[in-house]
């Protein structure tokens, strides 16, 4: 059973994040591994409620309060094996979930919530050095094809259900290296590409093949495809960004910021040096979101002369607004990510009104305007505050204003397939879509989401391409294409 005194004799704490002053100066990530002890202190404060609404704050079903007794005692190995069950990738969404879990956390109703994420990425964490990651190729050959398109945490999750199922898959992949947005979009302080590398390397064990460097639908064609193979998955994100037609956009200097996060990503890598740097530039982000958060470590660690973060939304406040945001659902509040301690501004309620070139057609500055948005059947309404406008600097203007859907038209054209009016693709209950064996699962289907989400629905879409094709018993199926999440996507 649980410590009953666990939450009454301590508090939350988290392990320290490493120095600003050194984690600037490289791409190493900001949190090292914490000792036994905190982490067995902190597992011990889930009061192992009767009614756990942590499960429902995660898609995946993840047993938190099963692997935080085990950790509590010391039982690391049958942590990971709870952790696993449910979970493919702890190591993933361990480092970079919001965590949902939390915000429904019951202890977090008149305190503050267990560490959930921080004991999740330390059972993982430990099970790598233990040796306890194993591949788990099927016995037997089913004798049935696969091609997941997409290598983000959907298609990988949906690779492995499927491999071990006993199916022959193949992941296709536009990039150069496996991983989606973990590899061409996340920064290296937040997950260094390592995780990445040592689950491929347990995939190829299990049987799945990869093919890197081609683009279904322009290097392939998406009716090969699916000639060749019992089944195909569209797992291919939501990456097409969200632009902006605000009067001076042409102007050179203005930047998508996953152009800018992924050229970051390739340089680490030991690529190309990118030809969109913060390197000594007064920086201007525009979005403040979890990508704005991200260009602004990244911005940090390329030398920009000034980072200014921008949002159009009030200043959210410190706690929850129990009447706004009725525990357990995802509360509105401010969140303060590890790079917005290592430096730069952040401004919220305004907007800006137009981005003001130099005589060479590039931008040099922004004009900026407050703003009051209101809701509006529905709608945020922006209204300009007269009075307020003022110049600020700005060299680099980097979009991290949100996405629009995934970008992979042309495999929909040639599969007789279309965007919704959210730029996802639309499936039934059994995630099918209208083309016979094509599925769909992760931000394709859903839409910009967080990565428990992708994982579950790439698991889910899993099961039901398993069940198409007969094969023996069932697979985990943690959501249904339905399914809506307490955290807003």
């Amino acid at each position: 059973m649980p410590d009953p005194n666990g939450f009454l004799r301590y508090g939350r704490r988290m392990p320290a994040r490493r120095p600003v002053p050194v984690r600037i100066m490289d791409w190493r990530e900001v949190y090292p591994s914490a000792d036994d002890e905190l982490i067995r202190e902190q597992a011990g404060r889930c009061m192992d409620c009767g009614i756990p609404f942590c499960h429902e704050g995660c898609p995946l079903g993840n047993r938190i309060p099963d692997w935080n007794d085990l950790v509590r005692t010391g039982n690391w190995n049958a942590a990971i094996q709870s952790l696993h069950s449910t979970n493919n990738f702890p190591e993933f969404t361990g480092r970079l979930c919001p965590a949902p879990c939390e915000a429904s956390c019951v202890l977090a109703i008149a305190d503050d919530a267990v560490t959930i994420k921080q004991v999740e990425v330390e059972i993982i964490n430990r099970a790598y050095v233990n040796g306890r990651v194993r591949p788990q190729p099927a016995a037997t050959p089913s004798g049935k094809t696969v091609a997941v398109v997409g290598s983000g945490p959907a298609g990988l999750a949906a690779a492995q259900q499927l491999a071990r199922a006993g199916h022959t898959v193949t992941v296709y992949e536009r990039d150069d290296a496996i991983g989606g947005l973990l590899r061409y979009g996340i920064p290296d302080f937040k997950l260094e590409k390592h995780h990445i590398d040592a689950r491929v390397e347990q995939l190829l064990a299990e049987g799945v093949t990869f093919r890197t460097g081609v683009n279904v639908g322009v290097d392939v064609p998406a009716a090969q495809l699916r000639a060749e193979h019992d089944a195909v998955l569209l797992a291919t994100g939501a990456l097409a960004g969200r632009d902006t037609d605000t009067p001076g956009r042409e102007l050179s200097g203005i930047h998508m910021a996953m152009a800018h996060l992924a050229q970051s990503n390739v340089a680490v890598a030991g690529g190309a040096q990118p030809e969109i740097t913060a390197a000594g530039k007064h920086v201007v982000i525009i979005g403040g979101g979890d990508t704005g958060a991200d260009c602004l470590g990244v911005a940090h660690r390329q030398g920009a002369a000034s980072v200014l973060q921008l949002d159009r939304y009030p200043q959210p406040p410190d706690a929850r607004d129990e009447a706004r945001d009725p525990w357990p659902t995802w509360p509105w509040i401010l969140r303060n990510y590890a790079a917005h301690e290592e430096g730069g501004e952040r401004a919220f309620s305004v907007a800006v009104q137009r981005f003001v070139g130099d005589d060479q057609g590039r931008v040099r500055a922004i004009v900026l305007v407050d703003v009051i948005v209101e809701r509006v059947n529905g709608r945020g309404v922006v209204t300009e505050v007269a009075g307020t406008e003022r110049e600020v600097p700005a060299d680099l203007v980097l979009l991290a204003i949100g996405f629009e859907g995934t970008d992979a038209t042309e495999a929909l054209a040639q599969l007789g397939l279309s965007r919704s009016p959210r730029g996802t693709v639309e499936c039934g209950p059994d995630w099918q879509t209208p083309a016979e064996g094509v599925f769909v699962a992760g931000d394709a289907h859903k839409g910009a989401s967080l990565i428990v989400w992708a994982i579950a629905e790439g698991r889910s879409a899993a099961a039901a391409i398993h069940r198409y094709l007969g094969g023996e018993g069932s697979l985990p199926a943690p959501v249904a294409p339905s399914s809506r999440p307490l955290i807003p996507a």
